[in-house]
């Protein structure tokens, strides 16, 4: 019997056909580990998923990729949900993926922590950038939905603390895929045009996935961006977001965002009232010692007899004056006193002196001083200088005296 044979395209495409038959592999769930995971500049995903005995390539297009939360990562458990089929060209089989989902944790809160390790790294969250809120605001803007109702309890609670504060609204949807760039441009909004002085954006409570807009990388670096300081007010008490993470102020209620924004006027009121009660205390207290000491005055002589001031210090001036004399005095004195005894030291100095004792000053006849018998000649001039005169001497002869 002749056996009827096929060509390779034809076997490929005819096992193609049996894969695509059964309804088993049309819609497969299969758990795995990721491998070799690669995106394309297509959009499509490519990778193999693993256990510790078989492979399985996967593809996945880029109109499901686009559907991901999260990232898929080397080496994570997941599970893929798909359909097998033959890729003809190849002649291999593989696993069509429509979704997949992190094992252990829903691909929503996968998403989350990865962005927020990213955003982590990057110091977003950095406590060195968050600014001040302003003590009294005088405009506040608000980008939440219109029509839920946080925005009217923000509202309320602003104008019973704060009356005096305008309240911008700028409304957005807070839930769905258009939220994240309706949050993103209201809050460029507001600081191109410095509505306010002050940004309140969150919503009401919900599931994870109602206030996924807030958890999108586009929201959270608008809110850092911002110069003008961002409350975010997400959801409940237990609820947290990229966006508390990133805001200057996180609050727990957009009620709690509210209180938090302003002061309440009652509280300032009743301090402005402590205020002046404790100012009026010290007035009071001050004029009392004021007037008593001014009663204190009443009596002292410098206000009954003005004059008899002026006479003690004329007194005191006299006797001032009688101590400087004798102080001059005295200082005249010891001056005199050093005078003489200077006197006498420098008389007892005196060449004169020493010529009134019969000694003599001979020079010779340029003036020099003669100190020594080689300094003269025989027939040299020399003049003696006496006590009472001078005499002009011819030298006849020289002896020198030898030391001894």
């Amino acid at each position: 019997m002749e056996r009827q044979s096929l060509s390779v395209s034809e076997l490929n495409n005819l096992i193609k056909e049996l894969l695509e038959q059964e309804p088993l592999l049309s819609n497969v769930c299969v758990r795995g580990e990721l491998s070799n995971y690669k995106i394309y500049p297509s959009g499509h995903h490519y990778f193999t998923l693993k256990d510790s005995e078989s492979s399985l390539r996967c593809v996945m297009f880029k109109s499901s990729a686009s559907k991901l939360r999260f990232r898929p990562e080397n080496g994570m458990g997941v599970t893929v949900y798909g359909r097998v089929a033959v890729y003809p060209r190849d002649g291999a089989y593989q696993l069509y993926c429509s979704a997949i989902m992190p094992e252990g944790a829903g691909d929503l809160q996968v998403a989350f922590e990865q962005l927020k390790a990213r955003l982590d790294s990057e110091g977003l969250f950095l406590r060195s950038h968050k600014k001040p809120l302003p003590q009294f605001p005088e405009r506040i803007a608000i980008i939440t939905s219109s029509a839920g109702a946080a925005v009217h309890d923000m509202i309320r609670i602003l104008g019973h603390r704060w009356p005096m504060a305008q309240v911008v609204l700028l409304p957005v949807r807070v839930q769905g895929t258009e939220a994240p760039p309706e949050i993103v441009g209201a809050i460029k909004y507001a600081n191109e045009f410095k509505v306010a002085d002050l940004i309140i954006t969150g919503r009401g409570g919900g599931s994870m996935e109602d206030l996924w807009a807030f958890n999108d990388e586009r929201v959270a670096r608008a809110i850092y961006a911002s110069e003008l300081p961002v409350i975010s007010a997400v959801g409940h008490e237990p609820d947290v977001t990229i966006a508390d993470y990133v805001a200057d102020v996180r609050a727990s209620t957009p009620s709690n965002a509210a209180e938090i924004a302003v002061p309440d006027w009652h509280d300032i009121q009743d301090g402005l009232d402590a205020y002046s009660i404790r100012a009026d205390q010290a007035i009071r207290k001050k004029l009392l010692s004021l007037s008593e000491r001014l009663e204190s005055y009443k009596n002292k002589r410098v206000i009954t007899d003005p004059t008899a001031h002026i006479d003690n210090r004329r007194i005191e001036l006299d006797h001032v004056r009688d101590r400087l004399a004798a102080a001059e005095e005295r200082n005249l004195s010891r001056c005199r006193q050093s005078f003489v005894a200077l006197t006498a030291s420098l008389d007892a100095m005196s060449p004169l002196r020493v010529l009134s004792r019969g000694y003599a000053i001979a020079e010779k006849e340029d003036g020099t001083t003669v100190k020594s018998v080689d300094m003269l000649s025989c027939g040299d001039l020399v003049k003696l200088q006496l006590r009472d005169g001078r005499a002009d001497c011819l030298v006849r002869s020289t002896e020198k005296r030898e030391n001894t």
